[in-house]
């Protein structure tokens, strides 16, 4: 019997976010999807906690990062990725985030496979081998 994992999605890229969730659904997730970060805190309160982990776009457009999220999540003890295009700009400030990163573009089943990864107790290889 396979385990079912939780995630919570983070995407302002409709097609990104949409391909994301189909991987999670091929993998027997339960999904929540949010494109900003008022809609993520939101899902986490209505969740009371029952996220495993969490799949992080770093810039969610008009000027918003998910610091705000990855700040909730840590507080709650919820593993997190980071899944992010702009390391040009965020390099510095996602360090400090100091979670796994996997650069866009990455296909989506690279990226729930090291998510599932961090919550299933395989962090360390897999998670490092999705990130390369």
């Amino acid at each position: 019997m396979t385990q079912t994992y939780r995630l919570l999605l983070v995407e302002d890229e409709p097609l990104i976010l949409m391909d994301l969730e189909f991987a999670a659904g091929d993998r027997d997730c339960t999904v929540h999807c949010a494109s900003t970060c008022a809609r993520a805190l939101a899902i986490l309160e209505e969740t009371n906690e029952e996220i495993d982990v969490a799949v992080l776009d770093v810039s969610l457009g008009r000027g918003e990062t998910c610091f705000p999220i990855a700040d909730a999540l840590r507080r709650r003890g919820i593993p997190f990725i980071l899944h992010s295009g702009d390391l040009d700009r965020h390099d510095e400030l996602i360090r400090t985030l100091d979670a796994p990163l996997i650069a866009k573009p990455a296909s989506a089943e690279k990226v729930i496979g090291a998510a599932i990864a961090c919550v299933a107790g395989n962090e360390t290889n897999e998670v490092r081998l999705a990130a390369e």
